[in-house]
């Protein structure tokens, strides 16, 4: 696979995802983005928004293997990763794999579960592997997580440690559609004959795109922006979480799948500002107690540094 064909594939995929998900195209391009970097995904937003169907739609676009997990403050780690169970013919153990062992995951309502729970995704997440038991396996390649969450104001709701945080590549927020978007999910209500988004590429050609992004040329002049950005992060006192040598790489990696999704084979400043929100502003966090404070880090974080140095 060339690279113009997969632009025109990643061009059927970002159409065929729109008609599911209506009105939201940048939030889909930025989704696409991720997974084309191998980072994991989080999707907060008010339930009945359509995080659960970007996900699902998402892996049947890919052609990616799918499970979904529902996190609930009763789920177990053995509920996701999978038990040893006795087996009687063998007189051996016999490993259940649990619904970890797909090539997408969706945790939905992950911020549901309890810590102990939410900690069991942690090595999959970094590692792409999962040691239960004395023994390790390795999960399906490409792997990914979508963790879908409510807001914390919420009730049932765990919020998630920084360091869970800081594995997932992304988060981002749907929103509200706009009166057209909205009034054309009613339409599409009325049809019963609404075709299903068939898969545009092969787990052979992501993975081929994933590596193709990755070769996507990012000037001195722009590592030296990124290195500005998470070093005003550090050594600026507005900010009492900075970012961490993961998050620089993160900025990295979601700028060029971003370029590489507009037809780009080199990233450019603006690569980086429109990512930067979706990569950044899950892991900030204000150094002021005052709640109006915690409001958009990452746009002080954008205004603070000079692309030009």
């Amino acid at each position: 696979m060339n690279h113009l064909q997969a632009h025109s594939l990643f061009n059927e995929a970002i159409t065929q995802i729109c008609q599911v998900v209506i009105g939201k195209q940048h939030q889909v391009k930025l989704a696409l983005s991720c997974l084309l970097a191998n980072g994991h995904l989080l999707i907060e937003d008010l339930p009945g928004m359509g995080k659960t169907t970007l996900s699902h739609t998402l892996a049947k676009v890919l052609g990616l293997d799918y499970s979904r997990i529902q996190f609930t403050s009763d789920l177990l780690p053995a509920d996701m990763l999978g038990i040893n169970i006795f087996d009687n013919q063998s007189q051996q153990f016999q490993f259940h794999p649990g619904p970890i062992f797909s090539q997408l995951v969706l945790a939905d309502e992950i911020n549901r579960a309890s810590p102990k729970t939410q900690s069991a995704l942690l090595e999959a997440m970094e590692e792409r592997q999962v040691s239960l038991d004395g023994v390790t396996r390795k999960v399906p390649l490409p792997f990914f997580v979508i963790g879908t969450q409510n807001p914390m104001h919420q009730s049932g709701t765990y919020p998630l440690p920084e360091s869970q945080l800081d594995r997932f590549l992304m988060r981002i927020q749907l929103g509200y559609p706009d009166k057209n978007a909205e009034k054309s999910m009613l339409r599409q209500q009325e049809l019963t004959d609404v075709p299903e988004p068939a898969a545009t590429f092969s787990c052979q050609q992501f993975m081929q795109a994933q590596t193709m992004a990755n070769e996507v040329n990012a000037s001195d002049a722009l590592l030296d922006y990124i290195i500005r950005l998470v070093t005003f992060s550090r050594e600026s006192p507005l900010f009492a979480n900075p970012l961490s040598p993961r998050a620089t790489k993160a900025l990295l990696s979601a700028a060029k799948s971003w370029a590489y999704l507009n037809h780009r084979d080199y990233v450019i400043p603006e690569d980086v500002q429109i990512i930067l929100p979706a990569v950044a502003e899950h892991r900030l966090r204000s150094a002021s107690t005052d709640i109006t404070a915690q409001g958009n880090l990452s746009q002080t974080l954008l205004e603070s540094v000079d692309p030009i140095s």
